[in-house]
């Protein structure tokens, strides 16, 4: 069964269920419609035979987790109930994060970090991981048409906070003692900040005015206690006005109405592609809740005047919960540092060793040229393990001795590695040792990025393992988020001993952060992740005997 007959199947099973209002429409799959943005998603009966099979895999291992998740959530009910103590928990069972996510491109990955920076395997690639989907040997996520089917019967998807495809959840609320009317189904609109008012009234808790000595702010969101009592099944909504935005994506619910922007480019493209004006450059839209569940029917250009008064409720709730300035900038954000000990910073020394360091307190190679330089002391008879490493098995790099020899090893996303090693091994020595990759051209959160490696160890040349004088590798971020002096990487990636042999004196990392051309400007905002042509590498060396 593909998407789209899925996405049928689940409609008449919402209805069946009584969760979605009998007369509600199912709204129309993404073929290009302006009120999509353009936004277009393959439909299932036009792909090939092996995109199916792989596509079918993916939707597989993504409801084998699902059901996997279930069971682990009964155990830990199962426990409460062992105790004695399940008649009077309260028990609050959300499903789902968002919508359903379409960050793994239009034809899902093996390799989520390479979906989260524009970078597309293509399926023949991906069917090599098709019996180890869903492993250790895999970080995978599935195709954007099952997100889509997944949050039917809405529009759009995770990150679209415009929508309800992008924010609507299940809600289960168990209380044995307290809620009599099992299985009943309750249709008040209410938002996640309303959990914790619920639990303040069903406890009879009041929500602490001063804490340690500082006042705290009043507690956003309403009780949603009321829910219940059988009698109140169909009583008014106590959520009166709710706002949401993501990315400049915004929407205004407001006693039964909302309106909300269309979105100007789908989020499975990850922010690539020219938008518009964040504050005036969008549609909008508008819906009668009360009729229309799935926001099927946009009342935006019959009811002009209560669109208005909306934007305008937009603009009082955004301004009194510091949602501005908007910025639909989205690989700016994503790339820019937050408040952290590396921002800003280019240039980082260290001495001793180091391990486990998170990505925030770490140098970020991610789209920069670098170097980075090691003094080390290396004992007779060579040298070996690990000089310095950030990542894992999906993605980073390795400085390391090898029997001896010195060897940087860079992992692209697990899906190439690139390794230069040096000819000769290196005793007795105090030397110097050293990478730099010098980046050329921007695409999306991917660049290509010819490497130039001088490795100073005993005056030995640098041989590059594979094609000789030309390499190109794509600087991403990793997927493994600790950065590590002196110690080892993990074994599937890089084979050395852990520790280093010898002793690491200092470790300098430079770097140097990307000048786009306005070409490049131009490419980022239009083109796709691609490998450039790279450049010749260039080899440096140096060194001396300890004390000299």
């Amino acid at each position: 069964m593909g998407w789209n007959e899925l996405r049928e199947q689940i409609f008449e099973n919402q209805k069946k269920l009584g969760v979605i209002p009998a007369d509600t429409k199912l709204t129309p799959w993404p073929d290009g419609q302006p009120e999509y943005g353009g936004a277009k998603l393959p439909k299932w009966d036009t792909l090939s035979a092996e995109e199916k099979k792989l596509f079918a895999r993916q939707a597989e291992v993504f409801a084998g987790y699902t059901a996997y998740t279930d069971f682990e959530i009964g155990r830990v009910i199962q426990a409460v109930e062992d105790m004695g103590k399940l008649d009077n928990t309260l028990i609050f069972y959300i499903s789902g994060d968002n919508g359903t996510s379409p960050e793994g491109s239009l034809v899902g990955t093996p390799v989520d970090m390479a979906a989260l920076q524009a970078i597309d395997i293509p399926v023949k690639d991906q069917m090599k991981f098709y019996d180890v989907w869903g492993s250790n040997k895999t970080t995978p996520h599935m195709a954007v048409g099952w997100a889509w089917a997944f949050d039917t019967p809405f529009k759009w998807t995770k990150q679209v906070a415009s929508h309800f495809g992008g924010t609507r959840q299940g809600m289960c609320i168990a209380w044995p003692n307290r809620i009599k009317d099992v299985g009943g189904i309750r249709h008040q609109f209410h938002h996640i900040i309303d959990v914790v008012p619920t639990i303040l009234e069903a406890t009879g808790i009041p929500a602490p005015k001063m804490l340690n000595g500082i006042a705290q702010k009043p507690i956003e969101g309403v009780s949603m206690v009321y829910t219940f009592d059988k009698a109140n099944a169909d009583a008014p909504s106590a959520c009166i006005t709710k706002y949401f935005e993501m990315f400049g994506n915004r929407g205004i619910y407001h006693d039964g109405w909302y309106a909300c922007t269309t979105p100007p480019l789908p989020p499975w493209g990850m922010g690539q592609g020219k938008f518009p004006d964040v504050v005036n450059g969008y549609k909008w839209e508008l819906y009668n809740l009360q009729e229309d569940f799935s926001q099927f029917n946009d009342l935006a250009a019959k009811m002009p005047d209560k669109l208005r008064d909306m934007k305008e409720l937009f603009l009082v709730e955004a301004t009194k919960n510091q949602v501005f300035p908007l910025d639909n900038d989205f690989l700016k954000r994503a790339l820019t540092p937050r408040p952290s000990y590396t921002a800003g910073r280019t240039l980082f020394t260290y001495s001793g060793e180091l391990s486990g360091t998170p990505t925030s307190d770490s140098p970020s190679t991610l789209n920069k040229s670098y170097t980075i330089t090691a003094e080390v002391e290396i004992p007779q008879g060579g040298g070996d393990g690990m000089v310095v490493t950030d990542g894992g098995r999906f993605g980073g790099y390795g400085l390391y001795l090898l029997k001896g020899k010195p060897v940087f090893t860079y992992n692209f996303l697990d899906m190439e590695r690139t390794r230069w090693e040096g000819t000769g091994s290196a005793g007795g020595w105090q030397a110097y040792a050293g990478v730099r990759l010098q980046a050329t051209t921007v695409q999306a959160l991917a660049r290509a990025a010819p490497a130039c490696f001088p490795w100073m160890a005993r005056k030995s040349p640098i041989r590059r393992w594979r094609t000789p004088f030309r390499s190109s590798c794509r600087l991403t971020r990793p997927s493994t988020w600790a950065w590590t002096r002196a110690r080892g990487w993990m074994t599937t990636t890089i084979r050395c001993r852990s520790e280093f042999t010898g002793n690491v004196d200092k470790l300098t990392v430079k770097l140097v952060p990307p000048k786009m051309t306005a070409e490049e400007e131009d490419a980022h905002q239009k083109t796709n992740t691609g490998r450039q042509e790279s450049r010749p590498v260039t080899f440096a060396r140096f060194g001396r005997r300890a004390g000299e």
